[in-house]
């Protein structure tokens, strides 16, 4: 390996336990990803449940991946929030003194952000466990489960971190991230494509998060799984491409 991957590699290291250090020490932080996921779960699973049918599924069964969708996206906010405070508080000028990666900095906050929403997703699968989630998927469903949910993590945490780079204030940077918690309700998260109105079906249906709902509740309920994981895969492949590339363009420009 070289000396630069090896730097950037010990350099991403260190942002990352930063920026996890700064989640730790924020009590607002820590409660968004574990009690807001846990009172979403409760609130959709209980009391829409008792008033929703969706023909031959358990109403928890189908809104379990929308609910972890809103709670990845909500989780995110605090990485667009954490960029937008580096960037203010003027903490990255004091990194521009010391032999840094300037695409470290990116790294560890994305990475910190998919820890955030990983936790958040693990109390989710549990909460909807104990409210009648059944799920009958096989292991290897359950490892193509996982490794999507990574990638989506990711993603969202990526776009995190665009949105705090592109905001002027850490407020702001939260409320770019709002259409991510959006997103699911106009998508397959909380009703069948096919039942939404005709004005927003079109939209329902092409835009990401649809795919990769579908993907999800596919293979944690044994359903055909058609090309919705191919689709979801090249979504999040695209915007993870796209969103790296300028965020890495926008940090230069603004610490150059």
């Amino acid at each position: 390996m070289s000396k630069l991957k090896r730097s950037i590699i010990s350099d991403s290291w260190t942002m990352f336990t930063r920026c996890l250090r700064i989640s730790l020490r924020n009590p607002e932080a820590i409660l968004v990803a574990t009690i807001v996921p846990f009172v979403l779960m409760l609130l959709f699973g209980t009391i829409f449940g008792s008033i929703s049918a969706i023909e031959e599924f358990n109403y928890i069964d189908f809104i379990v991946p929308g609910i972890i969708l809103q709670s990845i996206g909500q989780a995110s906010q605090y990485s667009a929030m954490n960029v937008a405070s580096d960037m203010k508080t003027g903490i990255i000028d004091r990194f521009r003194t010391l032999s840094i990666s300037k695409s470290a900095v990116l790294i560890g906050h994305t990475f910190a952000g998919v820890v955030r929403s990983t936790i958040s997703t693990v109390i989710i699968f549990l909460t909807a466990l104990v409210l009648g989630f059944r799920p009958q998927g096989n292991f290897w469903d359950w490892c193509v489960v996982a490794g999507l949910l990574i990638v989506v993590n990711f993603t969202v945490s990526l776009l995190g971190v665009l949105c705090g780079l592109l905001s002027k204030t850490v407020e702001g940077a939260s409320s770019l991230m709002l259409p991510l918690f959006i997103l699911p309700f106009v998508s397959s998260g909380f009703a069948p494509v096919e039942s939404l109105n005709s004005s927003i079906r079109w939209f329902a249906r092409v835009q990401p998060m649809t795919p990769i709902i579908d993907s999800i509740r596919s293979l944690t309920l044994d359903l055909p799984l058609n090309n919705n994981l191919i689709i979801a895969l090249i979504w999040c492949i695209g915007i993870i491409i796209v969103a790296y590339i300028s965020s890495l363009q926008l940090y230069k420009r603004k610490t150059s």
